[in-house]
Order: structure tokens, then C-alpha cells, then sequence
């Protein structure tokens, strides 16, 4: 009889989903007090061809931009530029004259303006058009919000500036288009291009090569094949799986990395940069001790944000119970409503891709997945959070 090896677990549920042709290439890495105690890859870097996945392979990281976005906020932050309190309208005039638009179609003026806390927990008021249920993500299809990536960062805020918010300020958790705005207030208070910015200020401390708004000609070998979803609006309607290459470039060009900036997503990156990200979450610090962020900055980011009855974090029909949200991401609450193995304070996110990290400071561990999938609903980062956890010692 062949001896149970825990870690054969994660490689097993990987080529279940490969070999079922649900996903083309996975890919996934886990780190322990500053060790690499887990990585492994199953699959194909284009399923079609049956081209192996290579060495430092590139993935669309999608809405695993928005904590990147958020870590260059605090830092601003702690440097005295930014508040968490300040009015998202001193930046972007514009947004003054919002309003909001209820279900039945009625209009209200704003019980308060945006601020930019509001941005960093989705409680801004604003929306995605792929939102099921939103009873304004028409609005944000017709004016092509989220899918059109020739609009820079400002004139996407002037679009916004010309629709209702689909709630008050503060009342209520809606992922959103946020981040991108916070992106625009960044480009605003620092006087310098969005890109340009995170490349300064946080890739190359973090010696984050690879990651960027676009992929350089010479590395296009690398870069993962997309399936799914070819749109945001089409993300909650993905049906079964079809691993037939999608063009993802109306939304996420590879090639306008001069030009395309969003703070919500848009970023490739690979397993091993963004693991270098994560591990500065736990301590501020890049591996050469460069302080990015203070540790107590590091612990007040960390803190569940959203009062009980904004609970529990919802995404259209998909649900969160156990989860509050920080100033980065999600947030461990209640391991009692979790249905999936985790840490009792473990942190992170995901992409709409399916790629996914998640960072458990009681343990100093870090996981991260990564595939390109956009739109499904199998839970392969479940799956895989709980194979690496049962896995390690």
C-alpha cells in the first residue's frame, strides 16, 4: 500500500481540474516564516497547443490589483498626504454632485460626500455593471465602465461623475469600481503617473520584475492563456467551462502598459512577485528591510472595517459569511460560518481570473494560486487553501 503523503493532496485536487479540462494551467506556491514550503504547477500554459506552463509564468491578476492600490494608499497615508476622512470630491471635483438612485428609480442628494475610507471598503455607493441584482449596473454597462481599456483613469472618473450611486455613503458594502477612482486620487496627490508610481514605490522595493499594467514584447512567451469569460459583463453568466482561448484585450490590453492604469485591476504579475508583495504584508518590509509600511500601519490595516449589519460581504449572488473586509481585502471573523479550512485571522483576495492569495500572519504563512479562468464558479481556491493547510507543518 502506498503511503498517504499529504502534500501529493494539493498536486491530486490540481490535476482533477486539469485533466477534467476545467482549468488549462494552475500553478501555486506557499511560504512559512520566510521559506518556500509548498509550489508545484499542473496543466498547460495554452491547453490547446498542450504548451507547458514556464518558469515565472505570467497571469492577468485582475481585482488582486485592488490591494496593491490600497498598499500604495496607506502609504501615502503615512506619509501625510492622504486621509482616510478626506472627501473623494477635494480631489475630483466633479463627484460634488452626486446623487443617489434608489430601486424604484427615485433620486436622493448625498447624506454625506464619499470619503476615502469609503473607496478602500466598497461603501462608496459606486458599482460594477456585472453585478447581479445592482439595480444601476445598466447604467454602468451602457456608459461601458469597466470593458473599455483605451479610457484613462481620469476620463473614467468623469464618466462616474455622470451616474447615481446605487446607495448612500458608508451604509452599505458594494464591490465597486473604487479602486479605480482611488487610483485617480492617487495620480492627483502624488503629481505622477498611477504606473509609474506603484514601479517607485512598491514593485521595485519589492523587486517585483515582472508585474505591471502590460507585458514587454520579449516576455510575451510567458504570459498564460485566458479562458472564460471575453468581458465583465458576461463574468456571473459563464456557463460550463470551455478551455478555448479568450481575448481578454478590450478590457486588460498586454500591450498599452505606457497607457492602461486601473486601480481595481488590470495588473499581470507572476507567483513569485506577488508572493513577495504578500510577505511585505506581514511585516512592512521588503526581504532587504526596506520599510514600505510602518508594522503599526500593518496592524491598523488589518482591522474588520464593516459594522454586523453590513454582513456578510456579498458579490451579486456570491456570499462571504465568516468574512468582514480591511483596508486591503477580505477578512477572517468567524471561523464558525466559514465552510472552507483557514487561519483564525488570515487576510487576502482574489481575481476574477481565479488567481488568489491569501496571507495568515498567527502562522507567518502565505498562499498563493494562480490560473486564468475568468468567471468560474468551481471553488478550486477553496480547494487548494485546504489542501496546502492540511499540507503544511
Amino acid at each position: 500500500m502506498t503511503k498517504f503523503n499529504r502534500k501529493n493532496v494539493i498536486q491530486d485536487i490540481a490535476d482533477s481540474y486539469v485533466n477534467r479540462s476545467l482549468f488549462s494551467g494552475i500553478e501555486w506556491v506557499a511560504e512559512k516564516s520566510g521559506k518556500i514550503v509548498l509550489s508545484g504547477k499542473s496543466g498547460y500554459q495554452n491547453f490547446e497547443q498542450k504548451k507547458p506552463i514556464p518558469k515565472n509564468a505570467i497571469y492577468r491578476i485582475y481585482s488582486m490589483t485592488k490591494p496593491i492600490t490600497s498598499v500604495m494608499a496607506l502609504i501615502l497615508i503615512e506619509r501625510g498626504k492622504l486621509r482616510l476622512y478626506d472627501p473623494v470630491a477635494s480631489f475630483i471635483p466633479s463627484f460634488e454632485k452626486l446623487k443617489v438612485m434608489n430601486p424604484d428609480g427615485s433620486i436622493e442628494d448625498l447624506n454625506r460626500p464619499i470619503i476615502v475610507e469609503d473607496l478602500l471598503t466598497h461603501r462608496s455607493g459606486l458599482t460594477y455593471d456585472f453585478l447581479i441584482g445592482c439595480h444601476i449596473a445598466h447604467l454602468y454597462k451602457k456608459k461601458n465602465i469597466s470593458d473599455d481599456g483605451r479610457k484613462s483613469l481620469e476620463e473614467n472618473c468623469a464618466l462616474l461623475s455622470e451616474l447615481p450611486l446605487a446607495y448612500q455613503p458608508g451604509t452599505r458594502f458594494n464591490y465597486s469600481v473604487s479602486m479605480d477612482v482611488l487610483a485617480r486620487i492617487i495620480e492627483i496627490v502624488n503629481e505622477k503617473d498611477f504606473g509609474d508610481t506603484l514601479k517607485e514605490e512598491i514593485f521595485n522595493p519589492l523587486e517585483m520584475k515582472d508585474t505591471g499594467f502590460g507585458v514587454d514584447e520579449k516576455n510575451l512567451n510567458r504570459l498564460m492563456s485566458t479562458y472564460g469569460a471575453s468581458n465583465f459583463k458576461e463574468i456571473m453568466n459563464v456557463g460550463a467551462h470551455s478551455l478555448k482561448e479568450t481575448n481578454v484585450s478590450e478590457h486588460n490590453p498586454h500591450d498599452k502598459g505606457q497607457t492602461f492604469r486601473r486601480g481595481g485591476t488590470g495588473l499581470f504579475s507572476t507567483s513569485s512577485d506577488f508572493l513577495a508583495f504578500a510577505r511585505m504584508l506581514l511585516s512592512g518590509k521588503s526581504q532587504s528591510g526596506k520599510i514600505l509600511l510602518s508594522k503599526n500601519m500593518i496592524d491598523f490595516m488589518k482591522v474588520n472595517r464593516l459594522p454586523d449589519y453590513q454582513l456578510p460581504i456579498k458579490m451579486g449572488p456570491l456570499s462571504l459569511p465568516g468574512y468582514g473586509w480591511n483596508l486591503l481585502g477580505r477578512t477572517v471573523l468567524d471561523r464558525g460560518q466559514i465552510m472552507s479550512q483557514t487561519g483564525k485571522n488570515e487576510f487576502g483576495w482574489a481575481g476574477a481570473a481565479c488567481t488568489y492569495f491569501w496571507v495568515d500572519p498567527d502562522q507567518d504563512l502565505i498562499g498563493i494560486n494562480m490560473t486564468q479562468y475568468l468567471g468560474s464558479m468551481w471553488p478550486i481556491n477553496d480547494d487548494l487553501r485546504v489542501a496546502m493547510y492540511q499540507a503544511i507543518k
